[in-house]
């Protein structure tokens, strides 16, 4: 996750470059070095805590009281610093994820020891996959007690070593400001990613000193913000003299806070331009040059466009298997360009023709630049029957779905009239599955910033929590939670903690009563066997009970939401409408949708983006081999 050198550290130096700090996420964080901060003298290590989460700029922790952190929670209680006292550590982390991923901001969650820090391994798993700036503060037993098998004891730097970008174990109150402010910074610059500090309760208790800024020690971190100029220029004479170019955008260009120079890019370019699930957003849906999200369940012309190219330009992407299908048949004739923060990204997946290691920002302007200049003397590649290609793919496959042949609503068209109804200035977040994927093909996503999910690890329950931090960091926006029924179940816990905060986010539950990608893919790969898929409650010759468990209408009232239900077409937009028009409590609607709506199209798992399926007959669309 970082690059190294051999030159002697200078902690001098790393202060500097603090102060310019978390430019590769843009956050607000004041700057370690400009934070100003009255020093103070015989303090416990939980007031210096506090203290520097002050200093470094933190409005807000998600997190739950407990022994071992318990010292930490008394002067929070007089803090500036808000706590949003959570029903479950998953949410806490998840909510301080959606607040980073909705402002750009470091988001903070807190927890005590053993079981409450392992509550939050699955969202700092989930952040470090996604890259999401997050800083998770844990409490840990005395430090007599460690390795005893103390009462709620665990090794949460251990358990989180694979999952975090660093981890802090404290055994020393002065040593305190200079690890927030390192985690801080660790958090927020290269390539973004969560950071753990482990205290244990008698360094909260101990007396210490606080001073700010401190001093920051950290040897052989230096990320590369600024690219090669050789490798720039390398790159922009390939894009020159490329006939089938594709802009392939990840979602370190959101990141990176650099659409504004992509859409200079593309401009420049006249390349069509495909947007991973994680980059939906980075450049607009309404634009013609963009194709839409590649992948597994991508357009068949972002995908084709990718399988054809003879230059691709990969920008903070990583090759991953649900972009590239089978990898040894992905682009088997393009020629990479490969741009990225984080250099063991370089070639991990796919060899880089041109490999760029620096900033998304930095690279796509200074790539602009030499792409001018290319320009100037003559080499500007002619992109028209490259264009009739992928228009022509574009309007004999463009995305649609069926109607359910009972009459039972279809899931996406509640998705689709959402989007229309919210419109692209909302946050959506997803849970994950079908819902996901129709989310993100039938949402138009106009602006940075407007589509949180969890793509990297696939976390079922992350929409409530991630909307409910989303929210909270950015109160004047409307945050619509899109989740599926299966995911719902798992953490809308969080919305009693929505309506008691005052945080009132909007959850569309798309109620087809099963795990709906696992029944797909029973349908498609195991003959319909519907093995441990349903939800609803069954009678014993397997019809539906009458009754609804859970009734998510009675639920979301019981947790101090507003509940509504809908089940016809011809009242889905009356419902959102209404659901639109509350803005003093959390809402909750229960759309009953049909059990059988698949997500199209589809590469199925390990196979070749060339076999790509269009429709539920399950035939590729061009053969498979004849993309």
């Amino acid at each position: 996750m970082t690059s190294t050198t051999n030159e002697a550290p200078d902690p001098e130096a790393a202060t500097r470059e603090a102060a310019a700090s978390l430019t590769g996420v843009e956050t607000t964080v004041r700057s370690v070095a400009q934070a100003a901060a009255e020093p103070a003298t015989g303090i416990t290590g939980a007031q210096s805590l506090v203290r520097s989460l002050e200093a470094v700029g933190v409005d807000v922790v998600f997190g739950i009281p407990g022994g071992a952190i318990l010292p930490l929670y008394d002067p929070l209680f007089d803090s500036k610093v808000h706590h949003v006292l959570v029903r479950h550590e998953q949410g806490a982390g998840h909510a301080a994820t959606g607040y980073a991923q909705a402002t750009g901001r470091v988001g903070v969650c807190m927890a005590t020891s053993g079981p409450g820090a392992t509550n939050l391994v699955t969202p700092l798993a989930d952040a470090y996959m996604d890259s999401v700036p997050i800083v998770a503060i844990t409490g840990q037993v005395p430090s007599g007690a460690i390795g005893t098998d103390a009462f709620q004891e665990a090794d949460i730097r251990g358990i989180t070593m694979p999952v975090t970008k660093h981890n802090f174990l404290v055994t020393d109150a002065a040593e305190i400001p200079q690890r927030i402010a390192e985690a801080f910074h660790l958090a927020s610059t290269g390539r973004p990613g969560p950071v753990l500090v482990d205290v244990p309760k008698d360094v909260l208790q101990a007396t210490t000193d606080f001073a700010w800024p401190p001093r920051m020690d950290l040897p052989g971190y230096k990320p590369t913000t600024r690219p090669h100029g050789k490798q720039v220029r390398e790159a922009a004479a390939l894009i020159a003299g490329a006939s089938r170019p594709v802009l392939y955008v990840g979602g370190g260009v959101l990141k990176a806070r650099a659409s504004e120079e992509l859409a200079e890019l593309a401009e420049l370019t006249g390349a069509p331009v495909v947007t991973t699930l994680m980059a939906r957003g980075a450049f607009p849906d309404s634009s013609p040059q963009h194709l839409g999200m590649p992948g597994m369940h991508g357009t068949v012309a972002a995908v084709t466009a990718l399988q054809k190219a003879d230059v691709l330009v990969a920008l903070g992407a990583r090759f991953d298997d649900r972009v590239t299908g089978e990898l040894s048949s992905f682009a088997p004739d393009a020629l990479v360009v490969h741009a990225d923060i984080d250099p063991a990204e370089i070639g991990k997946n796919r060899k880089a023709d041109v490999p760029i290691v620096g900033d998304a920002k930095e690279t796509i302007a200074q790539l602009v630049e030499a792409l001018r200049v290319e320009h100037a003397a003559g080499r500007t590649p002619d992109l028209a029957a490259w264009w009739e290609q992928l228009d022509d793919w574009r309007e004999r496959y463009p995305l649609g779905y069926d109607w359910p042949e009972d009459g039972a609503l279809s899931p996406q068209y509640v998705i689709e009239r959402l989007g229309a109804i919210a419109g692209p200035d909302a946050i959506y977040t997803s849970g994950v599955g079908q819902h996901q994927m129709w989310a993100a093909q039938f949402i138009r996503y106009e602006k940075p910033g407007t589509w949180l999910n969890s793509g990297g690890l696939g976390t079922m329950g992350y929409a409530v929590p991630a909307a409910m931090g989303a929210k909270y960091g950015c109160p004047e926006t409307t945050v619509w939670a899109i989740d599926g029924d299966g995911c719902f179940q798992m953490t809308n816990q969080e919305l009693a903690t929505c309506a008691i905060e005052g945080i009132p986010v909007k959850v569309a539950v798309i109620n087809n009563g099963n795990l709906g990608m696992v029944r797909q893919w029973q349908t498609l790969f195991y003959e319909g066997r519907y093995s441990n898929t349903k939800l609803h409650a069954r009678n014993p010759d397997g019809t539906p009970k009458p009754v609804r468990i859970p009734d998510f209408v009675a639920l979301a009232e019981a947790l101090g939401c507003v509940g509504l239900r809908c089940e016809s077409k011809d009242d889905v937009d009356a419902v959102i409408e209404k659901a639109m028009s509350i803005t003093d409590a959390p809402v909750v609607i229960d759309f009953v949708v049909g059990a059988d709506a698949q997500v199209w199209p589809m590469v199925a798992a390990g196979s070749s983006n060339d076999a790509i399926l269009a429709a539920r007959d399950v035939r590729p669309v061009f053969g498979e081999g004849q993309v």
